[in-house]
């Protein structure tokens, strides 16, 4: 919404400066107007915005503050919020569209672990079976208020953990590149992951150079625009192709990264010299592959928690048939 207000405004010559305490305020986020007075000061003290913007670095997305720069250096200011304004959109949008498909199956999954510790709770009452030992359904030696707490705790802990493992390492390029080369390798995951950088880096490198902005910047800039440690980490790589002599395709397509269609549809970018326009056109066509992608990918995620769900149950149902109903049964170590 800020970018959008922005591009609306630096179009119809608002002064910067009003613009952005506009803006600021037309935004939901009630951190941006304290945010926009301390930008707005250091303009006023003769600083340009990207320098403003990278002094609160912390509050403002990597990508946000390169491009606003370039739309300073090309004058293209109006142009790089509506694009940025576009961008955005569309990533909530992907977001909300993933959570949204997988949200189901994570409610099943977390009714499913509560059920299990509540059944461990209860059966913690029973007698003990013939041998003295006191009734298992998990097999993992838990019964009774605490092994009910023990397997809640473990369940949802591991939960978190994880989330938090993959929140920590997607927000610093150590953990992007070491985690994002690993998931490219992954069927399903790779592909949609793929699709969304290569979408990614086809927008940026098109705005930034129909800004005028120069090819190593303008590289730099568009890998980070991918948010794959992979891509960013491919920079050098097809630097020192470019310096070599290479053609733009040969120097990407040294990378590994980009599939063999994409590398001729540059090469004949290339020889029409139009590669800025048609690169526009084909991150387009790679956001709808990618979405169509993640659609998939959030219902192959949708089976497999089902799927996991059934296991649970089927084994919980042998647990509990041989524990119940053939009490001479000897459970030891499992089934």
């Amino acid at each position: 919404m800020f970018s959008r207000s922005m591009a609306q405004m630096l179009e119809a010559g608002v002064e910067i400066r009003k613009a952005l305490k506009t803006a600021s305020r037309n935004s939901p986020d009630s951190r941006l107007p304290g945010l926009i007075e301390n930008v707005n000061r250091r303009i006023t003290s003769g600083a340009t915005l990207a320098d403003a913007l990278n002094e609160n670095e912390e509050r403002f997305p990597p990508l946000f503050r390169d491009l606003v720069n370039v739309g300073e250096q090309t004058g293209a200011m109006p142009e790089v919020f509506a694009s940025l304004s576009r961008y955005y959109e569309s990533r909530l949008k992907q977001v909300r569209d993933f959570r949204s498909a997988i949200s189901w199956p994570v409610f099943q999954l977390v009714i499913a672990v509560g059920v299990i510790g509540l059944l461990i709770f209860i059966v913690g009452f029973l007698p003990p079976q013939a041998n003295g030992e006191p009734v298992d359904i998990v097999g993992l030696g838990l019964h009774g208020a605490t092994g009910a707490m023990i397997w809640l705790v473990g369940s949802f802990g591991l939960g978190f953990a994880l989330i938090a493992g993959w929140i920590f390492a997607n927000r610093n390029l150590a953990g992007q590149t070491f985690l994002h080369p690993f998931l490219l390798g992954l069927p399903q995951i790779g592909s949609c992951m793929k699709s969304f950088a290569i979408a990614r880096f086809s927008w940026c490198f098109a705005l930034t150079q129909q800004a005028g902005m120069s090819i190593r910047p303008s590289l730099n800039c568009s890998l980070k625009a991918t948010a794959n440690g992979a891509y960013v980490m491919a920079e050098p790589v097809i630097w020192d192709a470019l310096q070599q002599g290479e053609t733009f395709a040969d120097a990407v397509a040294s990378s590994g990264l980009f599939p063999e269609d994409y590398i001729q549809f540059l090469e004949t970018a290339e020889q029409s010299g139009t590669v800025p326009e048609e690169l526009d056109r084909m991150s387009h066509v790679f956001e709808s592959e990618a979405v169509r992608a993640l659609q998939r990918l959030a219902s192959i995620v949708s089976t497999l928690v089902w799927l996991f769900i059934a296991g649970f149950i089927i084994f919980f149902i042998f647990r509990i048939f041989l524990t119940f109903i053939m009490p001479n049964y000897q459970i030891d170590g499992g089934l």
